[in-house]
């Protein structure tokens, strides 16, 4: 549901036109320099600007053609209907003409005036009268000057007459139509003679459009008396005359207020025969119900009065009291008036005024309308700029009975009187302020949990000063102005804003923002601090004294304690030496849970302020007011990262310390997680430029953004990590688009405190609320059950998209299996498979399927990452399982034969198909496992499960995650056969890099063997065996005389003899060599770029066959692979190679997985170690600064929570990985772990994460230092003596002095004894506790 308020109201007499026209209600007034067009109350058909800048005066609507005129004080725009048949209604402009005058120079105060008649004719009133046919052309056929301008005119349905009124005149000047045609039209006139001022006219509305009825003029007068005008069947002057009068005053007399402060008010307004009966009827089809003869008898009364056809007059004093007096038989054959009253009522609902003072009562003007088989329509437009539409059962609103719900209030239309610039709000969303250009500022309170998006209209405050920055206290009850030179406070409880205090101020560079400081005592709400922070990081803070007021009651109400008096005086000064060069500072949006004021400053505070530089810094503040009483602000940085995004034109950061990033072109958004370092979203936006960004989030903390286009609004919700299918961390779940109600452009947007969006686009405000059609969502992969009327809750939606997983879902089970859970894997699938096969329709599954949380975490039933031997690890059974159940591949495809019958509710399609997958890989492994080891064991489940989704997704390689699960696996010989059972005993190399297994080969003889199997089956690919396939391979393996022996077999082809003849030669001898470089770059230049490769190593020049596999073939896995088959894992080209390009390339992507596999690579195994936990551009010998990198390198998939399992594994392996992680200090272990437990908890996966902070074992700090060394002894960090840790260290004297930092021209170590260290019988006696 959406509300919108069509903008400000026009303090004028013509502000509104309203008819019944082509069997629909159209309304129209005018704001500003546009008109706004709505159907029903609720429904904005349209909003048209025009150029000019000048307000418009006036409006008019056509019942007949459906045609709209609007005026300037010059010029005159007729609007003309289009698109109904194709549903569209739309008006566009027919034509526009401009009118002489010769008032307005004279006077300030000179109106226009417009009317409609018959035959789409026009009159348009000011100093003269004008008549226009404007059926085609407009064309003037008449025109008289006046002697004083017309303040109102009206032109009767027939053409007929024409009523005309000065400003201040008491004589109504009516002119009677002697001819028509456009060759002469003539009238002749009489004057309506009133005993004072004549504040409105208006003709009798027929019952339809070409009805022939007497004119009857009504006429409202200043002495407080309606006086109806009927025509005279005499030909004589006076053509009209009075029929009859009511005195208002009198109408309600005995009811005025008893306080004489308040002012006598009188509105009426003429309820026209045709709206009485259609609003009857509707009375009458509703009927009453059932034994309430109360209100059979009002139905009865309400009939008896329609039946004598009356026109009905209704007077309301706006305090309450409500009188309507019937015309009977109005027009000419009845010179006798006939005025009877119809009803006097006194009900609260009737008291308009209610929260007025006496001096801030506006001019109202009363109008009402009734739709065929509708229900009466009541407008109000208040003179201070707003509209109120009331719904009524006219039967009960003439009912006498009191206590009876007679109106309801429908609509509200108000807004802005110009183009809305800035939409501000409180930070608690119940409040917020629009402001226009030109100073004025509305403040529209907003109640949570009421019916639909209520915006109530608080104050106006028009204010001429410049306002540079703006801020709403104690929930819109005051307002502060930042100027250029001072600061001002209003009180906005009443209606008229009060300035109650304002100070200059001095303060270096230019002010960036406003800032609310948390309250020192969460108690004193009439106290507040308020900062400003310059481009200059001076800062300025000030005190602001509020008068007392009691919170829990509206703002009208002050408490009578009223000794402190209102005022704004410097607290504090203060400087930000840290914040670098400040492009902006922002207060951060509200999100998540109610922040609590703990009187501490520390990163858990609630931040109040976000700031960016031009480099691209984002970093979070908060602050601590009057700590231990002394005066003074305290500033804490509590996050800061580097995006690389320089000169940003747009930054928004929430209190979960999300930023949203805008690029200085307004055409690509960034969204970064700043506690993580993170990017987590990254989208250019080709069509439209931002404008505009703004967060909110769910009460469980799941973060939406708003970004705001010229015309549409996008909705982006934070998703769950998936690190399996790399899945977007955001996605657009809505967009809201404005351009069907308005055409100009958005100013501004934001949230209120409860998810509703306001959107500001010119005078308009559209609110809408958290409820959103499925049908335009755009996620369609969501399986949410349909709400009513098809509608879902966006926070709903939002969560859905969010929180914790079911414990079957594929995500949670990949986890458990990359943490080492197998075990609860295994006993998640037999509760599974135990629930559907116990399934009936209809029946809800449960996200944990029954089992207990406590075996997701407890130690003694979660299988703890350890290094424990393999078969054991895997042959673990959870304490919980049932009788003799286990699971094996058997209950695997039970469990998938299931699946296939039942979907479930939790999972979208396309995640059971990969439910089905994970099973089916478990089953397999299953039977593998007495083995396999742990990492054995998640690389073929998840090597299997890449060969399943294969077809399904765009992925072509293991990651490098898998790669180092196998490169740990001391069961290579079984993956490897594994693998080859895959590509049934055929593999090329093509399979060999999908899998990686020449990167996770340990074994150098092992190597070797499966080169030389690839390159047969490259030689025996194809139906023509071509030796130049399999050349690179072959020369790799340095088996030249194996290549020869195929090629002499390749008699068909071209080369054979030259080939055969060049490879006879010695190439030990340098002039061959020199030969087959000279052919390696003929090659090159001919792009077989394989094949020069092939030559290159031929000439043995590895390090140019590498550079060709790496640079023109883009293939790093073809380029290790031959360095490590050409010259051993300790050559000096695969050196190079490694510490150049393999760990450039991991920095530069931020890929930690790739970075531990090249150190280890490299017998760097303690640096192997530190990548894991730290950014691997700080362990290169000359690290990129931060700024530099790579934004692929920050993205939030380089960060994974299977990091934190391999780090556990690999910390206690070697002396050298102990080494490394005695350099990681026991606050990055911290945060490392913290960091994991939060991406699991990003993912769904909190369980795990909770398992990841309970059981997790920190190294021991502080080791002793070993005698005659400067290093640490390692040993001392293990915890427990359980563990055999391999002795890897260098034991040169002279490589013991090198510095612990790997640099490019290493030391060559010697392969690693593996040494049982025995333990000394000290450490043993300490284990006890002795």
């Amino acid at each position: 549901m959406k509300v919108i308020l069509p903008g400000k109201p026009e303090s004028r007499l013509q502000a509104l036109a309203t008819g019944y026209w082509d069997s629909r209600r159209i309304t129209a007034y005018i704001t500003g320099n546009a008109f706004s067009i709505l159907g029903d109350p609720e429904t904005l058909l349209q909003t048209v600007y025009d150029d000019d800048e000048q307000p418009l005066e006036a409006i008019a609507l056509d019942e007949a053609s459906g045609k709209i005129a609007v005026c300037t004080d010059r010029t005159v725009r007729i609007y003309r209907p289009f698109g109904r048949e194709e549903d569209a209604l739309r008006w566009a402009l027919q034509t526009s003409f401009t009118v002489e005058r010769q008032d307005a120079s004279e006077s300030d105060n000179a109106s226009m005036s417009l009317s409609w008649g018959a035959s789409e004719e026009l009159l348009v009133a000011h100093s003269f009268l004008e008549l226009y046919s404007t059926s085609s052309t407009p064309e003037c056929s008449w025109r008289k000057k006046l002697a004083n301008p017309v303040r109102l005119a009206s032109l009767s349905y027939d053409s007929a007459y024409i009523a005309s009124v000065g400003r201040y005149d008491r004589l109504v000047k009516v002119w009677r139509r002697l001819s028509y045609g456009t060759d002469g039209v003539r009238f002749d006139f009489i004057y309506l003679s009133h005993p004072q001022a004549v504040t409105n006219i208006q003709w009798r509305k027929p019952h339809f459009i070409d009805q022939t009825i007497d004119n009857v003029l009504y006429t409202f007068c200043t002495d407080n008396v309606v006086r109806v005008w009927t025509g005279s069947d005499s030909y004589g002057q006076q053509h009209l005359q009075l029929w009859g009068k009511i005195d208002l005053a009198e109408a309600i007399q005995g009811r005025d207020p008893l306080s004489p402060s308040f002012p006598s008010i009188r509105w009426a307004f003429i309820l026209h025969g045709r709206d009485l009966s259609a609003a009857t009827e509707r009375a009458v089809q509703e009927g009453v119900p059932s034994g309430d003869d109360d209100a059979a008898a009002a139905l009865e009364h309400l009939i008896g009065v329609a039946n004598r056809s009356p026109e009905i007059c209704v007077v309301l004093d706006g305090r309450g009291h409500m009188s309507a007096w019937a015309f009977e038989n109005v027009g000419c054959k009845t010179p006798k008036s006939n005025i009877f009253n119809v009803a006097h009522v006194e009900s609260p609902e009737f008291d308009f005024l209610k929260g007025l003072s006496p001096s801030s009562i506006p001019h109202v003007e009363a109008y009402s309308y009734c739709n065929t088989g509708g229900h009466l329509h009541i407008i109000l437009h208040y003179f201070d700029g707003m509209m109120q539409v009331y719904r009524s059962n006219v039967a009960s609103f003439f009912d006498p009975r009191p206590n009876k719900k007679r109106i309801a209030l429908g609509s509200l239309w108000t807004g802005n009187s110009a183009p809305i610039r800035k939409i501000v709000r409180n930070f608690s969303g119940r409040a917020i302020i629009s402001r226009t250009q030109d100073g004025e500022c509305v403040v529209w309170r907003h109640k949570f949990g009421g019916v639909g998006t209520m915006l109530s209209r608080q104050v106006v405050i028009q204010h001429k000063k410049h306002i540079h920055r703006t801020c709403l206290l104690r929930k819109g009850r005051f307002v502060v102005f930042l100027h250029t030179n001072h600061i001002s406070l209003w009180d906005c409880r009443e209606s008229a804003p009060i300035l109650l205090a304002e100070e200059t101020y001095e303060v270096p560079g230019k002010p960036l923002c406003l800032l609310i400081l948390p309250r020192h005592k969460v108690e004193d709400h009439t106290t507040a601090h308020i900062a400003t922070i310059t481009s200059e990081k001076h800062g300025l803070v000030w005190e602001v004294k509020l008068p007392f007021y009691t919170p829990n009651h509206g703002p009208g109400v002050v408490n009578g304690n009223t000794h402190q008096r209102a005022s704004i005086s410097e607290y504090d000064r203060f400087e930000l030496d840290d914040a670098g060069e400040l492009g902006y500072v922002l207060p951060v949006d509200p999100a998540g849970a109610q922040p609590v004021i703990s009187g501490f400053l520390d990163v858990f505070t609630r931040d109040v302020a976000v700031s960016y530089t031009h480099s691209g810094r984002v970093e979070f503040w908060t602050a601590r007011v009057g700590h231990n009483k002394r005066k003074g602000v305290e500033w804490l940085s509590t996050a800061s990262m580097e995006t690389g995004v320089s000169e940003p034109a747009l930054v928004s950061g929430s209190t979960s310390k999300k930023a949203a990033l805008v690029n200085s072109s307004r055409s690509s958004l960034t969204i970064w997680g700043v506690r993580g370092e993170s990017l987590e979203y990254t989208q250019d936006f080709e069509t439209g430029t931002i404008k505009d960004l703004d967060w909110t989030s769910t009460p469980d903390s799941q973060s939406i953004l708003a970004v705001g286009f010229p015309h549409r609004v996008l909705l982006i919700s934070q998703m769950r990590f998936d690190y399996l299918n790399k899945g977007p961390a955001w996605a657009p779940i809505r967009e809201i688009n404005i351009r069907d109600f308005t055409p100009h452009p958005i100013g501004d947007s934001t949230w209120l405190g409860d998810g509703h969006l306001v959107i500001g686009a010119g005078n308009q405000v559209f609110a809408y609320d958290r409820q959103f059609d499925l049908s335009g969502a755009l996620i369609t992969s969501l399986r949410l059950p349909l709400r009513k009327k098809g509608q879902w809750d966006i926070f709903d939606a939002v969560q859905r998209l969010n929180g914790p997983l079911p414990v079957f879902h594929p995500q949670f089970l990949s986890q458990c299996i990359l943490a080492g859970k197998i075990a609860l894997v295994h006993s998640i699938l037999l509760a599974l498979n135990k629930t559907l096969k116990f399934w009936i329709e209809g029946e809800v599954i449960d996200d944990y399927l029954g089992l207990s949380l406590e075996d997701f975490y407890s130690v003694d039933h979660a299988s703890k990452v350890s290094g424990k031997e393999a078969g054991a690890y895997l042959s673990r059974r959870m304490s919980y399982d049932e009788g003799d159940e286990s699971f094996d591949e058997e209950t695997a495809c039970a469990i998938n034969e299931r699946l296939t019958r039942v979907g479930l509710p939790q999972l979208s399609g396309h995640e059971q198909i990969q439910l089905v997958d994970i099973i089916e890989c478990a089953g397999l492994v299953e039977k593998q496992r007495r083995s396999l080891d742990e990492n054995g064991a998640r690389f073929m489940l998840f090597f299997r499960q890449h060969a399943l989704r294969k077809g399904r997704t765009n992925e072509i390689y293991m990651g490098w995650r898998e790669i180092n699960w196998a490169y740990h696996s001391s069961s290579q010989d079984i993956l490897l056969d594994f693998v080859s059972k895959q590509h049934h005993g055929r593999i090329l190399w093509e399979d060999a890099r999908e899998s990686g297994m020449f990167m996770w080969m340990t074994d150098s003889a092992a190597v070797k063997a499966q080169f030389e199997v690839i390159a047969r089956n490259e030689y025996t690919k194809g139906e023509v065996k071509n030796p130049v396939d399999c050349s690179l391979f072959y020369l790799a393996l340095k088996k030249k005389t194996v290549l020869q022996g195929l090629w002499r077999m390749a008699t068909w082809n071209r080369e054979q003899g030259a080939t055969l003849r060049f490879l006879a030669n010695n190439f030990d001898d340098p002039k061959w060599r020199t030969a087959a470089l000279k052919n390696a770059y003929a090659l090159m230049s001919k792009r077989r770029f394989e094949y020069a490769a092939a030559f290159f190593l031929l000439a043995d020049h590895l390090s140019d066959a590498v550079n060709v596999c790496l640079n023109q073939m883009k293939d790093l896995q073809l380029a290790i692979a031959v360095a490590r088959v050409y010259e051993g894992d300790n050559g000096p080209v695969l050196r190079k190679l490694l510490e150049e390009e393999v760990l450039t390339i991991a920095s530069q992507e931020g890929n930690r997985w790739l970075a531990s596999w090249a150190f280890w690579m490299l017998h760097r195994r303690d640096m192997a170690v530190r990548a894991i936990i730290t950014p691997v551009y700080t362990l290169l010998e000359t690290p990129a600064s931060p700024t530099h990198i790579d934004l692929k390198s920050k993205l939030f998939l380089t960060d994974d929570p299977a990091l934190v399992i391999l780090y556990s594994q690999l910390r206690h392996k070697t002396l050298q990985t102990l080494r490394g992680a005695s350099k990681v200090t026991p606050k990055v272990e911290w945060e490392f772990v913290l960091h994991n437990a939060r991406l699991y908890d990003r993912m769904g996966c909190d369980l795990l994460g909770l398992d990841l902070v309970r059981n997790w074992e920190f190294s021991l700090s502080s080791p002793t230092v070993a005698v005659g060394s400067g290093e640490h002894d390692p040993l001392k960090l293990l915890r427990r003596r359980d563990s055999l840790v391999i002795a890897d260290l260098p034991v040169s004297p002279v490589l013991a002095h090198l510095p612990s930092e790997m640099k490019s021209g290493g030391h060559k170590p010697k392969p690693p004894p593996t040494v049982f260290e025995e333990p000394d019988s000290n450490s043993l006696l300490d284990s006890f506790g002795f």
